[in-house]
């Protein structure tokens, strides 16, 4: 994706109302995708997603994308690969969230190191691991591509 599509992407988020913007990383390693598990205490705790989270105010979308997968992962991106799509949904708090998810390849899979979830899989189907149905339909698309 060119820097000008993403300037699309957040344009479009700006016109269509979007409070915050979200970022994940379908990371692929040999054809199994790396999921994440939400500690129980956090907010939809228990769930299973793809690494990532907020934009920081002022940040692109793809310096956000690699920043997160190397907090929540230790893992570096290599190379963005492709864009996969967006959902938006809206938090507890009433904040109205896009999710931004793109597929990505990174320099090597050992040593991942979670700090905000409690537990990783490497996947490669769909029904390994719950996921709910927005994250489901990315991971299936990804999958079956």
């Amino acid at each position: 994706m060119h820097l000008a599509q993403v300037a699309d992407l957040v344009r479009r988020d700006a016109a269509d109302g979007v409070q915050q913007q979200i970022v994940a990383a379908v990371i692929d390693a040999g054809g199994q995708v790396l999921l994440v598990r939400r500690r129980a205490a956090d907010s939809r705790g228990g769930e299973w997603e793809f690494p990532g989270g907020k934009v920081d105010p002022g940040e692109d979308l793809t310096t956000a994308l690699h920043r997160e997968v190397v907090e929540e992962t230790n893992l570096r991106i290599a190379e963005i690969t492709g864009y996969l799509g967006a959902f938006d949904y809206t938090t507890r708090s009433g904040t109205y969230n896009r999710q931004h998810t793109w597929s990505v390849t990174v320099t090597t899979t050992e040593g991942v190191r979670l700090t905000e979830h409690d537990a990783f899989a490497w996947v490669s189907a769909v029904d390994e691991i719950p996921l709910g149905p927005d994250l489901r339909n990315i991971l299936e698309k990804y999958l079956e591509a």
